[in-house]
């Protein structure tokens, strides 16, 4: 089997995200995905990725994954080359998965739970859905009409206390919200007034009013602040018992991180924004990290992502994926989640997965009752709806053997 063909597809209306098809001469196609930038990510597969893989046999996962890895550059990081290796890595596995009959949970060493807890991130239907970065004005807040009962970030806003008992009644007991961007953005992340502090911890006091501890509530920072507001935040939070703090300042420095974790006293999750082993690995010697967050999109994909919580579970740290971008993305981490011993929890947005992510592909994990249950398709088990993707807002680029 060789790859004679590797295409990629974007939608306008989905100006985030780049799927991969990798094409085989059996005919068999594996399917990938990644988030931001995704011209730039088209451009360097087919540049520098494309004449590298083809006439390649796609099953050698583990010298095709090292080889795209160890470039002169884009070695470290999450840019553009790192997000298309992948992109690329999640399509071979997907053709790994179908080539064999079986699915990817079963080929990374099966199953190590029937299934796995889930958590809702409060998006809405439209967060940031268009290229224009992680920031409030992006959020894609509804302004007359809402697209769907799921509105969870106008609804963690304006009515968390409603929120966390809607997520309950469907058997989710732990949700994400992220009230202190606005005020990071405003001063840089310097300074946040006594009375834009209140403002964004009133969200956690109106769960805790509602639901007491049936919720648990993880608070997402984004990277966004320094080191002493960060602190500050952190110390006004601790009275309402926040599950963990996520990114709270930029994930560029392992002992600032560790010294905020151990002055706050609080469990800290990252990072979703880490690419590779050694990253992480210096975040785990530094005992900066509670809870281990890994995006497949961004870190290396499934093979880095497997590594990397087989790292993490020699410190003792379970392991998190991230998944607020795309549907192969959460389709892949599920399959990791499952079959990873140290894996905790799965992150999830209901406002995609029974949203945008329904018009894209035609199938999408079993979630019941606050679970993932595993799929038994072979491969990743979905693919892109051939209608969405004939539609004129769609742009392919092919380069073939």
């Amino acid at each position: 089997m060789k790859i004679d063909a590797i295409e990629t597809l974007r939608l306008s209306e989905f100006g985030n995200l780049l799927w991969v098809q990798l094409h085989t001469d059996t005919g068999i196609i594996g399917l990938g995905e990644t988030f931001f930038g995704p011209q730039a990510v088209e451009a360097h597969i087919h540049e520098t990725v494309a004449p590298l893989l083809l006439g390649r046999d796609p099953l050698e996962i583990e010298r095709i994954s090292r080889q795209l890895q160890r470039g002169y550059l884009g070695f470290t990081g999450t840019g553009v080359e790192m997000r298309a290796a992948s992109a690329i890595d999640l399509a071979l596995w997907d053709i790994f998965g179908k080539s064999t009959g079986l699915p990817v949970w079963q080929l990374l060493g099966g199953l190590a739970r029937p299934s796995v807890r889930i958590y809702n991130t409060c998006a809405g239907y439209k967060y940031i859905r268009s290229n224009e970065g992680q920031r409030s004005d992006n959020w894609g807040l509804p302004q007359q009409t809402n697209a769907g009962p799921y509105e969870d970030l106008d609804a963690f806003l304006n009515r968390a206390d409603d929120l966390a008992r809607s997520l309950l009644d469907q058997g989710i007991t732990a949700m994400k919200i992220w009230p202190f961007d606005p005020p990071a953005e405003a001063s840089d992340g310097r300074f946040i007034s006594d009375e834009d502090l209140a403002i964004a911890l009133e969200p956690f006091r109106k769960i805790r009013a509602a639901v007491g501890e049936k919720m648990e509530i993880m608070c997402e920072m984004h990277s966004l602040w320094d080191p002493g507001t960060a602190e500050r935040i952190m110390t006004a939070l601790a009275p309402l018992r926040p599950y963990w703090i996520e990114d709270p300042i930029k994930m560029t420095s392992a002992q600032d991180l560790a010294r905020l974790r151990q002055r706050t006293r609080l469990p800290v999750c990252g990072s979703e924004t880490l690419a590779t082993r050694g990253a992480f690995r210096e975040f785990l010697e530094a005992n900066a990290l509670d809870f281990v967050m890994l995006d497949l999109a961004w870190c290396g994909g499934l093979s880095e992502a497997k590594k990397i919580a087989t790292l993490a579970e020699t410190w003792n740290k379970p392991v998190a994926p991230h998944d607020c971008t795309g549907p192969v993305v959460l389709t892949a981490s599920c399959h990791l989640s499952l079959n990873a011993t140290n894996g905790l929890i799965q992150e999830t947005v209901r406002a995609f997965t029974t949203g945008w992510y329904t018009e894209v592909v035609d199938t999408l994990p079993q979630i019941e009752r606050g679970r993932v249950y595993p799929s038994r398709m072979p491969g990743l088990g979905l693919a892109l709806k051939p209608e969405r993707f004939a539609m004129p807002d769609c742009h392919r680029r092919l380069s073939a053997a």
